[in-house]
């Protein structure tokens, strides 16, 4: 583990003044704003079966459970605020611009809330609805309903999420271009759920800078060339104050 100046010195020295960061948030930035996690300790999946409310074939079996288990996240993210570490994410978005990319794991819109702009929501979100049918995308910030039907083709709705056995967005084009930046960066994730816990490797593959801000020591913190402990509240307003402090 190496301290915090340390990193922010390679992640300055990595940029320069035209290098491109991409950034991985996982779900310890939205847990620190009170949205409750599906891993861990007191997680989502200690209440709930999986198979039950997070899969294509739960949602055939029982439709309503999956729609009541979602609308209930979705209430639950009105009454959160993006935290120190959304707001330090976007401040640097606001200085690099486009040499940011933005992957996200969480489907919930803190990173929106705080003023970022250029995000992959590499696992859906949740304020969203899509038609089970033509696949057609809603904005939905209410409950949907078992009456709820696509405007476009009148099939059912469904959260705008991916499911285990689906594919996640943006591995094509946009997530494989983000990781030709010369640093990747990883924020509160737990390097278990794959393709992202293998995003750190294949960036140092490339022979990019590789830095991990977290908790705890994830299941990838030995691929990172700088891992730095410590709540992302914390952790992330600093290291990015210091990398902004000697930006052109």
């Amino acid at each position: 583990m190496q301290s915090l100046d340390e990193a922010a010195r390679a992640v300055r020295g990595a940029l320069g003044s035209r290098g491109r960061l991409t950034v991985l948030t996982g779900a310890g930035m939205s847990a620190e704003s009170g949205v409750a996690t599906f891993r861990g300790a007191g997680g989502l999946w200690e209440k709930h079966r999986l198979e039950d409310v997070a899969t294509p074939e739960g949602f055939l079996r029982d439709p309503r459970l999956v729609l009541e288990f979602y609308n209930a996240r979705r209430r639950q993210l009105r009454a959160v605020r993006p935290n120190a570490a959304h707001e330090a994410l976007a401040r640097l978005e606001g200085a690099l611009v486009e040499r940011l990319a933005l992957i996200t794991q969480n489907i919930d819109d803190l990173h929106e809330r705080a003023g970022s702009r250029r995000i992959l929501h590499m696992h859906g979100e949740i304020l969203k609805a899509r038609c089970v049918s033509c696949e057609a995308v809603l904005p939905w910030p209410g409950d949907i309903t078992l009456e709820d039907a696509c405007p476009a083709c009148g099939d059912r709705l469904r959260p705008h999420v991916v499911w285990f056995g689906e594919m996640p967005f943006h591995l094509e084009e946009e997530i494989p271009r983000a990781l030709e930046a010369e640093v990747f960066l990883a924020i509160g994730t737990s390097g278990t759920v794959y393709p992202a816990a293998g995003m750190a490797a294949e960036a140092r593959l490339r022979g990019r800078l590789t830095v991990e801000l977290n908790l705890d020591p994830s299941e990838q913190s030995h691929i990172f060339d700088h891992c730095v402990r410590g709540p992302a509240g914390t952790t992330v307003p600093a290291f990015v104050e210091r990398i902004l402090a000697e930006q052109p």
